[in-house]
């Protein structure tokens, strides 16, 4: 750090000064600026280590640096900051190339972890395309913003991820985002729940099957990997498939190839694995009914998805987003929550999660005499 020089690019005086005073005494020089003006007059005569820049100045968007530095072929690491963080800015600026996201307030702990790593590693090249995506995944919360940083900087890869959570806390559309903010998303999104769909069946449900391959099989059928080709195939519930069915997969993704249910047929799989449980794995392979080498294979990433309980400030977020969709959905006027009765929203526990709260803000839409929904 003592030979590091850390450029800080805010407009706002106090978080300059915060950043400058915390980098100082962790023994980085320190230079601020409170424009991208100001930084690319800097560039013609100086280089930084690292640059920490806020997104939204007066002049211009902070990842405009990003450009340019590329135009200067310049390779500086660049951590972006802001206070408005959702997905699609998340996502937007690990493909501009940034090194790393901090959501404001920030622990200043935090900053100087990602200041230590950017200064010792050189930034990685932005990648060239970009990816509009439905905001969907909705929050504030610490933890909600860590899950938009994972999706963001797995945005540029087609690794597996297995997404853990409780029910209704949101995965398949965790599993959405990680689809549409990937190099796959012009492909397919094929979704199966492996526990609503009969052991006897998943085999031909997953691989296809040919024609009289079993009692009712009248044609030969596509299965979901064929239909996913070029996209994702994300398997819910994965802790529910039977050992068997777990042995096939595990030599699908190991091989690349399979063969439809009573077919001879080589073919080759072109699909990015998501998964996604409720339940615990490492205890089912304690107890022999879940493969460990499968487990090693559907976990390179995992990604947490915390209860609506212990994201009590998203609350009101999510309500009004529902209340907003279920108005639309059924031609209703839209209902608003007097600020009593998001408290009480925010002190239940929500043992169905954000699934719970959206079925119940659909129900309130109907049900709520007036405009305003009261605490009663």
């Amino acid at each position: 750090p003592e030979s590091a020089l850390v450029w800080v690019v805010d407009d706002d005086e106090a978080i300059r000064f915060v950043l400058v005073r915390a980098l100082g005494r962790a023994g980085y020089r320190t230079q601020s600026f409170e424009t991208v003006t100001g930084i690319r007059n800097a560039l013609e005569t100086a280089q930084p280590t690292v640059i920490i820049t806020d997104i939204r100045l007066p002049d211009a968007d902070g990842l405009s640096v990003l450009q340019t530095l590329e135009e200067r072929e310049i390779e500086i690491p660049v951590i972006a900051m802001t206070a408005f963080s959702d997905l699609d800015q998340a996502v937007s600026a690990f493909q501009s190339g940034v090194f790393d996201y901090l959501s404001k307030p920030f622990d200043l702990d935090q900053v100087l972890a990602v200041v230590a790593r950017a200064a010792a590693i050189p930034s990685a090249a932005p990648l060239e395309h970009d990816v509009a995506g439905a905001k969907r995944l909705i929050g504030e919360s610490p933890a909600m913003q860590e899950v938009f940083r994972t999706i963001g900087r797995l945005s540029r890869s087609s690794i597996s991820v297995l997404i853990t959570g409780e029910t209704g806390s949101g995965k398949e559309v965790v599993a959405r985002a990680l689809h549409e903010h990937s190099p796959r998303a012009n492909g397919p999104f094929v979704a199966i729940n492996t526990a609503a769909i009969p052991a006897e069946l998943l085999e031909s449900e997953l691989f296809g099957h040919e024609k009289g391959s079993f009692t009712g099989a009248h044609t030969r059928r596509s299965g979901r990997f064929e239909e996913a080709a070029g996209g994702t195939l994300f398997l819910d519930e994965i802790g529910d498939m039977p050992l068997p069915l777990q042995t096939r997969l595990l030599r699908v993704l190991a091989e690349g190839d399979y063969h439809r249910v009573g077919g001879r047929d080589l073919l080759r799989t072109d699909v990015r694995v998501l998964t996604a449980t409720h339940q615990d794995l490492q205890k089912k392979i304690a107890e022999g009914s879940f493969r460990e080498d499968l487990f090693h294979r559907l976990n390179v990433i995992s990604v947490a998805l915390p209860p609506l309980r212990e994201r009590r400030e998203d609350i009101p977020l999510l309500a009004r987003h529902f209340l907003n969709l279920a108005a639309q959905d059924m031609g209703l006027e839209e209902k608003q929550l007097l600020p009593e009765t998001i408290k009480v929203l925010q002190s239940k526990t929500w043992p169905g999660n954000v699934r719970q709260l959206q079925n119940l803000c659909q129900q309130l839409c109907v049900m709520a005499p007036g405009e305003q929904i009261l605490p009663e």
